[in-house]
C-alpha cells in the first residue's frame, strides 16, 4: 500500500511541476465589441477572412476589427535543491513524529497466559446461593 502511495505522489508532484512550467498564448478576434473567434494553438483569423456575417454590419471597416494577444507564462527556473542544503530543523519535524508513533505503538510482546486452555468445571448448584456467600 506504501509502494502504491508513494508513486501516486510521485507523479501528481511531476505532473504539477510540467504543468507549471507550460507558456501559452491565447489570441481572441474581436468584430466591434463582439468576440469572434479565439485560438489556443495558432493564428486567430482576421475579419476578412471570416464570412460576411461575423460582424454586425455587412461592410467592415479597418477600425471595426481588433485582435487581443494573451501570453500566459508559466515558471522559467525551477529551484533544485540539494540533501546537504536541507534545514536541521525541516528534517526534525518530520522525523519526529515517525519516531514517536513507533515508539507509542509498537506491538508489545505477548505474555505466555498458562490458564488459556483451562476449562472450568461444570457446576450443577450455585455454590454463593447455597453457602449465603455473597460479594458486597
Amino acid at each position: 500500500m506504501r509502494k502504491y502511495f508513494s508513486n501516486i505522489a510521485s507523479t501528481l508532484l511531476a505532473l504539477v511541476v510540467l504543468f507549471s512550467t507550460f507558456s501559452f498564448n491565447v489570441e481572441k478576434h474581436f468584430c466591434g465589441d463582439f468576440l469572434v473567434a479565439v485560438s489556443y494553438v495558432g493564428g486567430v483569423a482576421n475579419c476578412n477572412d471570416l464570412e460576411e456575417d461575423s460582424c454586425e454590419s455587412k461592410i467592415i471597416e479597418a477600425s471595426c476589427c481588433k485582435s487581443d494577444v494573451e501570453l500566459i507564462k508559466g515558471q522559467t527556473q525551477i529551484q533544485k535543491s540539494s540533501v546537504e542544503k536541507v534545514v536541521f530543523t525541516k528534517a526534525t519535524s518530520i522525523v519526529t513524529p515517525y519516531v514517536y508513533y513507533k515508539l507509542l505503538f509498537q506491538s508489545l510482546e505477548k505474555q505466555f497466559n498458562p490458564h488459556k486452555l483451562y476449562i472450568p468445571p461444570k457446576l450443577f448448584l450455585d455454590i454463593q446461593i447455597l453457602y449465603e456467600v455473597f460479594i458486597i
